[in-house]
């Protein structure tokens, strides 16, 4: 495997996770660029370099983006995933991949930031202050675990307050996701846990309903038990001395995921 830490034009690194090529000519992998979660205030590393070197292990090139946090404001994480995901595609060739399956992955905040850029790729005034082109930002698909989406009454108030610098909801309304996913929003796996104390699995529900409405291919998995962060909810991720973590029912996600993408791109 190779290790490589990149420094995007916006000032956000990116921390690649290359698995090496298995045969000559080995071109063909998916590309994944993975958000961490910490409600715009931190970054979790349980949904970093951990992820990635899971989903490298299934022969997936991974990037982990460490995007700017508060007390930068939006849209400067959309834009450092625009980046992203541009210099991905960019220097597809020598990670192994095809620039056409280059998907996004997000957790809780971490969700927010992909699946901004998720609905927001083909905006070409946004696009252009992270100076790349819509076609170079798109993600071909999105993975969105225990998402921040809403910005109403189901929100977890604080990612917005620390994304945009205000306590007032009416400046977090715009940023609603479920409010701006069109036919051009990439098909998106999507789960959540029904018992989530912090981001209320309806932020995962009205994100479903949306993508219906608007024609998007979308898997969907609620599972019954478990809190916030899971992350991959196994021995490898777990918390020492919080209990709950470790749940054999939601450990599939991760393979369930990897099937999504190969199914989409």
């Amino acid at each position: 495997m190779t290790y490589e830490t990149i420094t995007l034009p916006g000032g956000a690194t990116l921390t690649g996770y290359i698995p090496a090529p298995t045969v000559a000519g080995d071109d063909h992998r998916i590309g994944l660029v993975i958000c961490p979660g910490g409600g715009y205030t931190h970054l979790s590393p349980r949904e970093g370099e951990l992820m990635a070197l899971r989903y490298a292990s299934l022969g997936v090139s991974c990037f982990v983006l460490s995007y700017h946090l508060d007390p930068h404001r939006y849209p400067t994480q959309l834009c450092d995933a625009a980046q992203a995901v541009a210099y991905v595609r960019s220097h597809a060739e020598s990670f192994h991949i095809q620039p056409d399956r280059i998907a996004i992955m997000g957790f809780s905040a971490g969700g927010h930031v992909a699946g901004s850029l998720g609905v927001w790729w083909q905006n070409e005034e946004l696009m252009a202050q992270a100076g790349v082109t819509p076609e170079q930002a798109r993600p071909n698909a999105m993975v969105l675990c225990y998402p921040v989406i809403t910005a109403g009454e189901k929100a977890h108030r604080g990612s917005f307050i620390a994304l945009t610098g205000s306590e007032d909801v009416t400046d977090h309304l715009p940023y609603s996701l479920e409010e701006h996913v069109s036919p051009a929003t990439p098909p998106t796996f999507l789960w959540h846990t029904w018992q989530d104390g912090a981001v209320p699995v309806e932020n995962t529900l009205y994100m479903a309903q949306a993508l219906k409405a608007s024609g998007v291919q979308a898997e969907v998995h609620i599972y019954p038990f478990g809190g916030h962060g899971l992350a991959m909810a196994n021995e490898t991720t777990a918390v020492p001395g919080y209990d709950g973590q470790i749940i054999p029912e939601v450990q599939g996600w991760l393979e369930d995921a990897f099937r999504f993408l190969t199914q989409v791109m």
